[in-house]
């Protein structure tokens, strides 16, 4: 396009200036969102495209920028609208009962009763159907909803980088839990402590009951409680992190790759999410301990990196996984810097603390120096 080209287009200014006239004579109007995916929205079920995902949301403790002090031009960061009260204290959300927390279905409704109520609007249980089928579901109950489509829409409604997860043990009668992501992803070993909580509490907590289950005679404990101690040791290795439960992230050096579950919210769920769906599959294939895959893959991305240090990147030296599997685990470089983006790439739990252990002596190296 030539400098000024679009100078030349006609524009009738007084024609669009009495348009704006009669169909603004106010001025234009604040800006407002009622779809869950922006940030303009105000975080409140009523009124909301999807109030039954916003429910949930607010439930597992999520809030939305304008909640958390983010503020917008003519969009002002927002006060507590009263359902912080029924918010869940650590983001872990049992979708049938544990530890003495009421089924997820239960909360889920007394929070759109506080939250119609606060709207003017009377809600009544005959609403939850209508609320299920508007969100495009046949589900016949809300606890059915939860447990079989939430998570599946969840991911598509937010662009398959979802911020609630639902974690099971491959029953629809089994453990079956909601964790909020940012918490389980929370600095330092706050993350690590949820995850932990979640595999040494809540799910103690349902094999412990299985396991009296059996003792009792009850049918289907023998068959529950053996997926629950799967599941179990699933997690444990999770949070341990040994390859191929590693976290990876490419863009950061050995030194700084994680050790154990020890996830950066700012690394993005895409890297985060890696250890639950390359865990043994519970259900669907290639969803691990998650109810379903989101659209997400760990192949190479597209363009390539600036040349990078062979010892603190080696994944950018003539690294090829698909190509040569031998490169998948604790590959050392190649010959040549070729910068390809790959993603697939383990590396074990020696390896990081090797390259911590040398990058630590080398600061110190640098300190006596000086």
């Amino acid at each position: 396009v030539e400098p000024r080209y679009f100078e030349l287009a006609e524009m009738d200014l007084a024609h669009w200036q009495k348009v704006a006239a009669e169909k603004y004579p106010h001025g234009l109007p604040k800006p407002f969102s009622s779809d869950p995916t922006q940030w303009l929205f105000n975080g409140h079920p009523a009124g909301a495209d999807q109030p039954l995902h916003v429910a949930v949301a607010r439930l597992l403790g999520y809030q939305w920028p304008r909640q958390t002090g983010s503020s917008f031009p003519d969009c002002p960061a927002l006060g507590p609208d009263g359902l912080e009260k029924l918010a869940d204290d650590d983001g872990i959300v049992p979708i049938n009962p544990v530890r003495g927390e009421p089924a997820a279905d239960e909360r889920v409704v007394a929070l759109l009763r506080d939250a119609y109520k606060s709207a003017g609007i009377t809600f009544d249980h005959s609403m939850i159907g209508k609320l299920i089928s508007e969100s495009g579901s046949n589900c016949s109950s809300l606890g059915e909803w939860l447990l079989t489509d939430f998570f599946e829409q969840h991911c598509k409604l937010f662009h398959h980088r979802p911020f609630l997860w639902h974690i099971w043990d491959g029953r629809k009668d089994g453990f079956n839990v909601l964790v909020n992501y940012h918490l389980l992803a929370a600095a330092g070993d706050g993350g690590r402590q949820l995850l932990e909580k979640l595999t040494y509490a809540y799910l103690k907590d349902w094999i412990d009951r299985q396991h009296a289950g059996v003792k009792n005679g009850d049918a289907g404990a023998e068959a529950r409680l053996a997926a629950a101690v799967k599941l179990q040791k699933e997690l444990i290795k999770i949070i341990d992190g040994e390859a191929p439960y590693d976290i990876f992230v490419r863009w950061k050096p050995m030194s700084e790759q994680a050790v154990g579950w020890h996830p950066d919210i700012n690394d993005g769920v895409r890297m985060n999410f890696r250890p639950f769906l390359l865990a043994e599959d519970v259900g669907k294939k290639g969803a691990g301990i998650l109810r379903m895959k989101p659209n997400i893959k760990w192949d190479k991305d597209r363009g390539k990196e600036p040349e990078r240090p062979k010892k603190n990147f080696p994944w950018f030296w003539s690294c090829d996984p698909e190509a040569n599997p031998t490169h998948e685990t604790d590959f050392t470089g190649g010959r040549e810097f070729t910068g390809e983006r790959w993603n697939e790439v383990h590396y074990t739990l020696a390896v990081k603390k090797a390259a911590r252990e040398a990058e630590s002596h080398s600061a110190v190296g640098k300190v006596v120096r000086s």
